[in-house]
């Protein structure tokens, strides 16, 4: 347990520039208590006391404004940053070293039964405002720009942004994981592409034209 809190306040120190003490950390970070409350209302929902595991994260909810189902899977280290709107859904799978910003939800769109969450792989960081939302996989080390709606799995080492989102891969390697905002939009580059392709096309039109009244 302690060896855990360590690791927790670790992660917050390292990913959070405004961190400036264990004490600060340990008394004031609602994202770590809500993990730590998250902890105790798992245990008690996998020994079968449900009740108690719902009232542990309802009243978790009510002190930091973080819902997690006390059902969900949370891997290590995990960092929510803020944290006021976060929601986490029953069959939510975390891995390590995640980051989560504010306003987050890692939801269902409604349609499925069963496993109705997303799963999300290591290293990911979700940026403030973005939806997760269904039963698919978000790869290892990707980064979700603020605000994307995610409807669909994203492959490892990928940046998806947008409404909805699309993956943008950038030669395997992810973005910096602490700026939400510096995200390439991929559609915007295609366009770029695009005018640029088309104002080619015109002055090779243009020469053509010039050569012909030439002759």
């Amino acid at each position: 347990m302690f060896e855990r809190l360590k690791e927790d306040i670790a992660a917050v120190k390292e990913r959070d520039p405004a961190a400036t003490s264990t004490l600060q950390i340990l008394l004031l970070y609602p994202g770590l208590k809500a993990i730590r409350m998250h902890r105790r209302a798992n245990w008690l929902w996998r020994h079968g006391h449900r009740f108690w595991a719902r009232y542990v994260s309802q009243r978790a909810a009510r002190k930091t404004g973080i819902e997690i189902h006390p059902a969900a899977t949370i891997g290590r280290r995990l960092f929510i940053d803020h944290g006021t709107g976060v929601v986490i859904g029953e069959t939510t799978e975390i891995g390590d070293d995640v980051t989560l910003y504010q306003g987050v939800t890692l939801g269902g769109t409604g349609k499925d039964t069963g496993k109705r969450h997303p799963t999300i792989g290591n290293g990911v960081m979700i940026g403030a405002g973005a939806k997760v939302l269904g039963p698919f996989k978000v790869g290892d080390n990707t980064n979700i720009a603020a605000g994307a709606v995610v409807l669909e799995g994203i492959p490892p080492d990928s940046t998806a942004v947008g409404v909805p989102a699309r993956v943008v891969k950038r030669n395997g390697r992810r973005v910096d994981n602490l700026d939400q905002v510096h995200i390439p939009d991929p559609v915007a580059q295609e366009l770029c592409s695009m005018r640029v392709e088309l104002h080619r096309m015109e002055q090779r039109l243009k020469a053509m034209e010039e050569k012909k009244e030439g002759e």
